[in-house]
């Protein structure tokens, strides 16, 4: 009999249970035994769910109150020193390390965070210091796991794998991942033994590290750990949990540890088919990765069937790529016509899927197949031939804008006469809960558009005026008519459909609601004019133009399948080119367009790049601009990623100005920005937006001091390290408020 398995499973809730939950707590609303009470019951419901979909190997441990890599660090007390004495709670101190704590009891700068490899989830990066002793310090684990027990459900506790945790996480200076090896296995060895005394049979550890570009020094570092690890196992099997790609670099090494399962990923990792038919241990199971845990699309049943055939193996687990983590829910609430809904398998559905592969597999559902094959045969789109035609007639010189940065800074100077480190925001501002009901109000045709168009009105002037008063250089209006940076623009182009319910964890409690790419992609009208030349026209000071750039809007939607990412973009790109036209023609002279998420489809494996995507990413993003008058300044902003490898990729963007996060990551980009002579002018984000933690004005200082020392102050523009949009009123004015006070103090310095 074939067995089915899952990697991890969505936790925020069918409805965002656990969102709204951690956010009263965060308000006082409710205490920590609510929240607990909570937390546990969504568990019960998604394992009861899992099984009833007749999964046959189930995780525990998948579930988190903000991150499965802080929970790692929690679980063997790799935390920082003041953190650990606080007077904080465990859960406080927990969510300190997460957003942030100001108060009676301290005040807490939040671990860094950064994407989780290539997806739009972001991870706490631990510290290891001198002084950490890795030890077991919280139970969750275990009282998960138990908790499934109660349910009938015999789990199989799911926990960041050892190497992976040392690789994402930082090292206090002088030290490096070999120093807490022995004591890193040491604990791990501790959870099995006590996995072990309650019953447990399995633990996944999860090796997603494995998929990047591994060294000889690393793939000696994974050796040694699980050569210790292994020593005692305490009478666990281990299944090492690969996704996101393939594990070409340490293929030999992997399989001939002694471990029970390896999962490996078939739909990201198509080197893996390769690996597995050249050999596989007979004495391990395979965790076959064959449905997207990615993508919203239905798995094409004769193309997995096909590829489990290839590799020629009788002991195999069906299984996800990936964790579901990564797609919404259910279809089962959207309101899709029933010939689009069809094509469609969120969280739910692919547990589904699964089962009616096993079932195919073991000869028990013919009808499955062909329900499945009659899906894949219909035509889905009609196809925008004209289109595709402009985008093959492309020349070099649609991607090429002139003259040269260096003439364009020089002029751009003179026209806009602003002082010696401007200052902006990157977009939004607070959208409150009267903002948010009012479009509510506006979409279930509850107002007129004139009240609505009114009340936006009030807020912008109102933004704008409060931004003159603290002195602001350049100014934003707002955004308070969009509801998310891509959403917002996909609803204003063709070739999009909508989810009702379609939310993905983007990090802790901010869940985002990808649009999907159902057709080809372009724009029938303009969608930002309105509002950037409303605001213009209110102030005597610069409004930047605020839109998001092709290679964003792609790589946060769900993608088609049945078209190169490369030609989606240029789609987008050529919509987006319009807008950026029409807000020039309509005299906004600074525009922004931001990229986000560049990073986020850039292979894991650097010798992948060019040929994999910067070769189309970036001149997708040049495509956007290149036809844009010389004195019309270009902005673009980049956060939470890892950007110093891909210096010369960013330069070649050619942008005007550059902001990005740098508030969470210590300004490290700065250094590589310096050893490249970067020609650009940039925007390190001075302070951490997802913290509602207030920065004081010599906190600011100090940062901007820092920056001074690696920037040429002709060449750095002073902003926060995002949007705003998810911060209250109270805690963004205070901080941008500091910011400017900040700035005027080192203008006088300078």
């Amino acid at each position: 009999m074939t067995q089915t398995s899952i990697i991890g499973f969505p936790r925020l809730g069918e409805n965002r249970e656990l969102k709204f939950a951690t956010e009263k707590y965060f308000r006082n609303e409710i205490n920590e035994e609510e929240l607990f009470r909570i937390g546990k019951e969504i568990r019960r419901k998604h394992f009861t769910l899992v099984k009833k979909a007749g999964i046959d190997s189930i995780p525990s441990n998948d579930f988190s109150f903000y991150d499965q890599t802080l929970d790692a660090a929690f679980l063997f007390n790799i935390l920082p020193k003041e953190v650990e004495k606080s007077d904080l709670s465990s859960l406080d101190k927990y969510f300190a390390l997460a957003r942030g704590y100001q108060g009676e009891k301290g005040d807490i700068k939040a671990l860094p965070m950064k994407k989780w490899f290539n997806t739009n989830y972001h991870y706490l990066v631990p510290k290891f210091e001198k002084d950490t002793s890795i030890q077991i310090s919280t139970s969750k684990i275990f009282d998960e796991f138990l908790e499934a027990k109660d349910l009938g459900i015999d789990s199989r506790p799911v926990l960041v794998g050892p190497f992976t945790l040392l690789q994402l996480s930082e090292f206090e200076d002088g030290l490096a991942a070999r120093d807490f090896v022995a004591d890193l296995v040491k604990g791990y060895q501790e959870v099995f033994h006590k996995l072990n005394e309650i019953g447990a049979e399995w633990i996944q550890l999860d090796e997603p590290a494995l998929v990047k570009d591994v060294d000889e020094a690393e793939k000696k570092l994974f050796v040694d750990l699980y050569d210790s690890l292994l020593a005692d196992k305490a009478g666990l099997k281990i299944l090492i949990q690969t996704y996101f790609g393939d594990v070409r670099d340490v293929y030999q090494e992997l399989t001939t540890l002694a471990v029970e399962g390896i999962g490996l990923d078939f739909v990201e990792g198509t080197k893996n088919i390769e690996l597995v038919q050249t050999a596989f241990p007979e004495d391990k199971v395979l965790y076959a990765g064959v449905v997207n845990g990615k993508n919203i699309w239905r798995n094409d049943y004769s193309k997995s069937l096909a590829l489990l055939e290839s590799l020629g193996l009788e002991n195999y687990v069906l299984s996800t790529s990936c964790s579901l983590l990564h797609v919404p829910f259910t279809v089962e609430k959207e309101s899709f016509p029933e010939k689009i809904k069809r094509h469609f398998s969120f969280a739910k559905e692919k547990l589904q899927e699964l089962v009616e592969l096993k079932e195919i597999l073991d000869g028990e559902s013919s009808a499955a197949l062909a329900e499945n094959k009659d899906l894949f045969a219909s035509e889905r789109i009609a196809v925008n031939t004209a289109l595709g035609e402009k985008i093959n007639q492309l020349s070099e010189d649609a991607f090429t804008r002139k003259p040269d940065f260096s003439k364009r800074e020089a002029l751009q100077k003179d026209i806009f006469n602003l002082p010696l480190l401007p200052t902006t925001t990157i977009g939004s501002f607070p959208q409150t809960k009267d903002v948010k009901k009012t479009r509510a109000l506006f979409k279930r045709k509850e107002i007129s558009q004139d009240s609505y168009k009114e009340f936006i009105a009030n807020r912008t002037n109102d933004w704008l005026a409060w931004q003159e008063e603290i002195g602001l250089d350049v100014l934003v209006h707002g955004e308070f008519e969009r509801n998310d940076m891509v959403e917002y623009f996909g609803q204003n182009l063709e070739g999009y459909l909508f989810s009702k319910n379609g939310w993905v964890q983007s990090y802790g409690t901010r869940g985002v609601k990808p649009p999907i790419i159902w057709g080809d992609v372009s724009r029938a009208a303009p969608i930002t004019v309105e509002w950037s030349a409303y605001a213009q026209s209110q102030t005597d000071k610069i409004v930047k133009g605020m839109l998001t750039g092709p290679v964003t809007i792609l790589n946060w939607s769900f993608p088609r399948e049945d078209l190169s990412l490369r030609e989606s973009t240029l789609q987008i790109a050529l919509a987006i080119q319009e807008e950026v036209l029409d807000l020039e023609a309509n005299g906004i002279r600074v525009i922004q367009i931001d990229e986000a998420a560049l990073r986020e489809k850039l292979p894991l494996r650097r010798s992948d790049w060019n040929s994999e995507y910067l070769d189309w990413a970036i001149p997708a993003f040049r495509l956007v601009h290149s036809k844009v008058k010389p004195q019309t300044q270009i902005h673009t902003h980049m956060c939470y990623s890892e950007f110093t490898d891909i210096i010369p990729a960013i330069e070649n963007m050619d942008a005007d100005v550059i902001s990005f996060e740098a508030s969470r990551s210590n300004l490290e980009i700065l250094d590589e920005l310096q050893k490249q002579n970067f020609k650009i002018q940039v925007g390190p984000g001075v302070y951490d937006i997802h913290s509602p933690r207030i920065p004081s004005v010599e906190e600011i200082t100090e940062t901007i001091r820092a920056i001074l020392a690696k920037v040429p102050k002709e060449k750095v523009w002073i902003n926060p390290d995002c949007g705003l949009k998810t911060r209250g009123e109270r805690e963004t004015k205070a901080s941008l408020e500091n910011m400017t006070q900040a700035v005027k103090a080192i203008r006088k310095e300078l």
